[in-house]
């Protein structure tokens, strides 16, 4: 007895020794999140964030947005208020104000160091004032100095987004949370870039401390057959057969911890397509959207390989994890006796159903689907690691290769694994699908433009089977490849995308660009489909230069801009700063390079200096405390959870040695 005791004591003061070594070696020195405890301090302002509005009006392909985000400080001293929030990854954000009283203040755009200097030196003198600034492509961080006590500061930022439909779906998403992000990063020397990774988090299951609102206006120019918010209860009304009112429901006020999602179809399937032009006073813009050819599904199809990589990290714990299983189930079902896959599961660290690539029969498909069903969820999100692996694995020269994956997406390190999937162009191909609530869509999408695939999104189980199926349209029949884009006697220039990729999606090939002198000639598109060789013409005499297309100039700029620095490895290269910087100064718009800044100029605070306070975040709906907790290693609460679960086993066999020694 005495040794068991003993032995108890051992392992006891060992996971309470770990969780004070833990502290000491995680204690800033990663920029990972963190669980926000509420002090007893009293007069605090914790949840400076009080509610967020959104207005949308849709018209044709473009969504104009307005987001108004409303601070208030309820505490007895002044603060300074911190919120990182999301946005979609089309967003090209080009105008910002700050309200104080009855006071508008139009925010200015400057280069980053520039306006994170003005904003400081306000801050420092008690003036109010804003800063928006670009973390990720689709993360912004806002700030908001001096906010005095019984104080109210609303910051409303603008912005428009291209609308894409898919399969005659158009789809609108406003992004409401951001993710935890799994992180190995340094505090230390981590530039401003990387700062906003470590932020608070509420427990699961807590809700928002803030309320949300969207209201969206849809134009459709064509009669809306289907309208339907898989994601928020919302109420429709309509004002004709092309025009609805859309708004959220009673009881939605704290939805915002899941991305809202608009679908709607307009009458016969039809889209939006042929050629728009702007004039502007220095520059003109064009954009073509071009409606895609008929899918032609070709009589024999060669055998392909398949390595399927899941995230099986902490964050997927759960109902992420579980509608991932169901996704990867319908996609092996899907594959053919001729075909060969692997499966690559990864958290810390990655593991492999097989040392090479195996047969797709029945025996080899459902020992892959128990080797997933085994699976919890916990740990990291070592995705490189799982990517190199994947590529690292015998290859058989005579199959084309596919490689799949599939996540939440909750990773820091995006830039790692598109440089690393770039390489790989020519070796194989890319296909990502998101699952969750509140995808990383930006790591999502990065992926598969990166492998010349597409991305999917899986936001509900009962999605599996019909994303599952789209995947295998996709593979089988490309609807376009080979795509050239020619001009004949029409003067563009600065032409997005430089390449076109292969159309593997039923949706609109998109070329947009600038153009001199008068709008004539042709642009020409061609390509190969199943059939072969396809070409189609547009006379560009036949649009007319509109006001309605205003918003192309800010739409060009996005897409110069995702390619420059959304998915590019080269991103820190001082060339590429360089045009992402004067593209953000010409356009007014937030990039990495730029910001938005406000800037009260009467000194408001005299007394004490401000509180910095970091508005805590909801978990996105259905993730794990697990995505924050007990991700990186090591971790301060690993000992306890350790000890924990020992406990009752050590107590249990303590009773029995007892009860033996009284035998």
């Amino acid at each position: 007895m005495r040794k068991t005791a003993v032995f108890l004591f051992m392992v006891l003061a060992a996971a309470w020794g770990g969780v004070h070594a833990a502290e000491a070696q995680t204690d800033g020195e990663l920029l990972s999140p963190y669980f926000f405890v509420e002090s007893d301090g009293e007069g605090q302002e914790h949840f400076p964030l009080k509610s967020t509005a959104v207005e949308a009006a849709i018209s044709g392909v473009v969504a104009d947005v307005t987001v108004t985000q409303t601070y208030a400080n309820t505490g007895t001293g002044p603060i300074n208020a911190r919120y990182v929030f999301p946005a979609g990854t089309r967003a090209a954000v080009h105008g910002m104000r700050m309200t104080v009283g009855e006071e508008v203040i139009e925010a200015r755009i400057k280069a980053r160091e520039e306006a994170r200097k003005t904003f400081a030196d306000a801050k420092t003198e008690g003036k109010r004032a804003s800063l928006l600034e670009q973390q990720r492509p689709n993360v912004f961080s806002m700030d908001v100095a001096n906010i005095m006590p019984g104080e109210t500061i609303a910051v409303e930022l603008h912005y428009s987004e291209l609308l894409v439909p898919e399969e005659g779906m158009y789809q609108f998403v406003f992004p409401t949370v951001v993710g935890p992000r799994y992180s190995t990063i340094p505090a230390a020397g981590a530039d401003d870039h990387h700062q906003w990774l470590r932020n608070p988090y509420l427990t699961e299951g807590r809700e928002s401390t803030s309320t949300f609102d969207i209201q969206v206006t849809l134009a459709g120019g064509l009669p809306i057959q289907q309208v339907a918010c898989p994601s928020h209860a919302t109420d429709v009304a309509w004002a004709g057969p092309s025009q609805a009112h859309i708004t959220l429901a009673s009881g939605e006020s704290h939805g915002g911890n899941r991305d809202f999602i608009l679908d709607y179809r307009l009458s016969g399937d039809r889209i939006h397509s042929g050629l728009m032009l702007y004039e502007g006073e220095t520059e003109n813009f064009f954009m073509l959207m071009v409606q895609p050819p008929v899918r032609v599904v070709p009589e024999a199809m060669p055998p392909r390989e398949y390595i399927f990589v899941l995230d099986v990290s902490g964050s997927m714990r759960g109902f992420p994890l579980d509608t991932a299983k169901l996704l990867m189930k319908d996609l092996l079902d899907g594959l053919r006796p001729e075909d060969r896959f692997n499966v690559i599961l990864f958290a810390g660290a990655a593991r492999i159903f097989a040392p090479r690539s195996v047969a797709a029969d029945p025996v080899q498909i459902q020992a892959a689907v128990q080797f997933i069903d085994n699976q919890q969820g916990g740990g990291g999100t070592e995705l490189a690691r799982a990517l190199e692996t994947g590529l690292a694995l015998p290859h058989d020269d005579g199959q084309a290769r596919t490689m799949v994956v599939v996540t939440d997406g909750y990773i820091a390190a995006e830039k790692t694994v598109f440089g690393l999937i770039a390489d790989q162009v020519g070796r194989c191909n890319l296909f990502a699908f998101g699952i969750g609530s509140s995808v990383n869509r930006h790591l999502i999408e990065g992926l598969a433009c990166a492998g010349q695939g597409e991305p999917f999104m899986v936001t509900e189980p009962q999605n599996a089977a019909a994303v599952a199926a789209r995947f295998r349209r996709y593979i089988e029949a490309p609807l376009l490849t080979d795509i050239k884009i020619d001009m004949d006697g029409f003067d563009a220039y600065d032409v997005e995308p430089l390449q076109q990729a292969d159309l593997f999606a039923q949706r609109p090939l998109i070329v947009s660009g600038k153009w001199r002198g008068v709008p004539s000639g042709t642009i020409v598109v061609r390509g190969t489909t199943g059939d072969g060789p396809h070409a189609e013409s547009f006379d560009v005499s036949a649009a007319m230069p509109s006001d309605d297309n205003r918003a192309l100039p800010f739409l060009w700029a996005r897409r110069r801009l995702q390619r420059l620095s959304d998915f590019s490895a080269d991103e820190d290269d001082e060339a590429i700063q360089g045009q992402v910087t004067r593209i953000g100064l010409t356009y007014k718009m937030l990039t990495a390079h730029t910001s938005f800044v406000a800037v009260h100029e009467r000194v408001h605070n005299t007394a004490a200096p401000a509180r910095d306070v970091t508005q805590p975040l909801p978990l996105p709906l259905h993730v794990s405390n697990l995505a924050v907790g007990a991700r990186n290693v090591p971790e301060p609460g690993l000992g306890l959870m350790l000890a924990a679960a020992l406990l009752p086993g050590l107590w249990l066999v303590w009773r029995r040695r007892r009860s033996g020694d009284h035998r």
